[in-house]
């Protein structure tokens, strides 16, 4: 019986909420809330466009993420790039600022579409961007150090254990505890 009372009431609280919902989301633009069936983030004023233009057109919040990647976030990364020498590309110190923008655009398109950040969209597309912009960009700074120098690295400290444990087993085993 408490099973069933549980369901009920769970499915009763679910049944309110989602007229609630339902009521949100129809709700006038005159009191600031949108009127897309769209989930919206926020109620900024860049949201609320994003949203009503998502809604608008008619495309799935994913859909139109994409949509907005290109005609926002890409498009105004790909102009600040092309304004640049492309041997200034590699040079962090010039790109930074135009990199940042691009990661908070496409941050924001989400968060304003509640989509959680960051996605497959996301990943695919800074992929997109690095192969196309960075791909001749050298990584020697950060590559691995030479087998050699891992080993020393990796070996010495396993090699004290031992000798450390022999050290403290000697000075327990001789009962000198003053040196």
């Amino acid at each position: 019986m408490t099973a069933t009372s549980f369901s009920l009431k769970c499915f009763v609280t679910l049944l309110i909420w989602g007229y609630h919902a339902a009521e949100m989301m129809t709700a006038n633009t005159t009191y600031g809330e949108i009127h897309s069936p769209i989930a919206c983030g926020n109620t900024s004023d860049r949201c609320t466009h994003i949203c009503d233009f998502c809604y608008e057109s008619g495309l799935t919040p994913m859909d139109c993420l994409s949509t907005l990647f290109g005609f926002l976030c890409i498009s105004n990364f790909e102009t600040h790039m092309g304004s640049l020498n492309s041997t200034d590309w590699c040079i962090w110190d010039k790109v930074i600022k135009s990199y940042s923008n691009f990661s908070l655009c496409t941050e924001e398109m989400s968060d304003c579409l509640m989509i959680p950040w960051p996605n497959p969209l996301v990943e695919t597309t800074f992929v997109d961007i690095h192969s196309k912009f960075f791909k001749d960009c050298p990584t020697e700074e950060l590559s691995d150090p030479p087998p050699v120098i891992v080993f020393a690295l990796v070996i010495t400290p396993i090699c004290l254990i031992p000798v450390m444990v022999s050290l403290v087993v000697l000075k327990t085993k001789n009962g000198d505890g003053s040196s």
